[in-house]
């Protein structure tokens, strides 16, 4: 657990580095720019990864203050991450870009001084210090791709897109319930190739279940950041096909996902 959690920290610092690079050059105009998520900013990505960076720092200093956070925010609305965002949208984009820098670097610090077991709230769930740190680096190759797409952007699929994949088998149940439906008893198995070619596998075959492909587009898919039509995976099964539909690696409410291009 400890090899783990040390290397999915330094993961998360390197996939920060690659966000700030990209964030590096733009000015006001840049960071107006409208990304693929509905009404979002590339400023409005960056606050939402500070804000939620903030949030999974409180998790671990103050629990009981997180989780009274947490049910209020719940009980305000169920797209609280779009009200936030409506929130902070009168900050300069260079207070933005201190912010997050400030905040993703307070969290690195926190997560490297954390033992990966301890367990920690979240919204709707709670889970280990490593799988939140995760989550974290889900989030951020997720809200990269939506910065990286609105500036024309081909990012480098590098070998921390594994974590992404972990977090997208392991949400598989989760992504029916999200929607009100029993999550499948069967067993899918997933394979996929990474980006220096070697096969990233996942669960067993022994249902008739599998998901295959580019570990990449496995990526884009569950994290709703293209629509599977726009994706080479395929899928072998009933249970494959409609996990495929519906996949959300990400908490909250159900995502509508992406259009085809």
């Amino acid at each position: 657990m400890a090899g783990r959690h040390d290397e999915v920290v330094a993961d998360l610092r390197d996939e920060s580095a690659e966000l700030l690079d990209l964030l590096a050059p733009l000015d006001a105009t840049g960071w107006g720019r409208p990304t693929p998520a509905a009404g979002w900013s590339i400023q409005d990505q960056v606050n939402h990864l500070a804000w939620f960076d903030e949030a999974a720092a409180l998790a671990v200093t103050d629990p009981d203050e997180f989780r009274a956070g947490a049910l209020a925010l719940a009980g305000e609305a169920a797209d609280f991450p779009d009200v936030l965002v409506t929130r902070q949208r009168g900050m300069a984009h260079t207070a933005s870009h201190g912010w997050f820098r400030s905040a993703r670097a307070a969290y690195l610090e926190l997560a490297a001084a954390t033992d990966g077991a301890t367990r920690l709230p979240w919204y709707g769930v709670e889970m280990s210090m490593t799988s939140a740190v995760t989550a974290r680096l889900m989030e951020t190759w997720a809200h990269g791709q939506d910065v990286a797409d609105a500036l024309g952007v081909q990012r480098v699929p590098t070998a921390r897109l594994r974590h992404v994949c972990h977090l997208g088998v392991a949400t598989r149940d989760h992504s029916f319930r999200l929607r009100g439906l029993p999550a499948p008893a069967a067993d899918v198995a997933v394979e996929l190739s990474g980006p220096d070619g070697a096969l990233w596998t996942w669960g067993s075959t022994s249902d008739g279940q599998r998901v295959s492909g580019p570990a990449l587009d496995f990526c884009l898919l569950v994290t709703q950041r293209r629509h599977r039509a726009d994706t080479a995976l395929v899928a072998e099964g009933d249970v494959a096909t409609a996990w495929l539909e519906l996949a959300q690696a990400y908490a909250g409410a159900p995502g509508p996902g992406r259009r085809p291009q």
